[in-house]
């Protein structure tokens, strides 16, 4: 077995600790839809504006969302093309768990 480069392997630890929590993996699926504001995810979540301004920091923190202010209005999108990708192998994970 080959193995990989220790950066590399806290790198993609950090990744995985920025998406492990539910609230995180949920803001995750709403942005692969496309581009939210604040307001909207937070209704569409049915979370508080300060609990969901939480979960973005972090999620920002690790650089896996991005975002764009016009005026008041806060908008945050997916800055990470590899977060999509692990929470396309989860959901298929748990279709195949789901199955059995």
């Amino acid at each position: 077995m080959e193995y990989l480069d220790e950066e590399l392997l806290e790198e993609w630890a950090e990744l995985l600790k920025a998406l492990a929590h539910p609230v995180r993996l949920g803001i995750l699926a709403t942005l692969i839809e496309g581009k939210q504001c604040v307001k909207n995810l937070s209704e569409l979540l049915k979370i508080s504006q300060p609990n969901l301004s939480q979960h973005l920091g972090i999620l920002r923190s690790k650089g896996v969302v991005g975002c764009k202010r016009d005026g008041s209005i806060v908008c945050y999108y997916i800055k990470d093309q590899r977060a999509p990708i692990i929470y396309e192998i989860l959901s298929k994970e748990v279709t195949k768990w789901q199955g059995t």
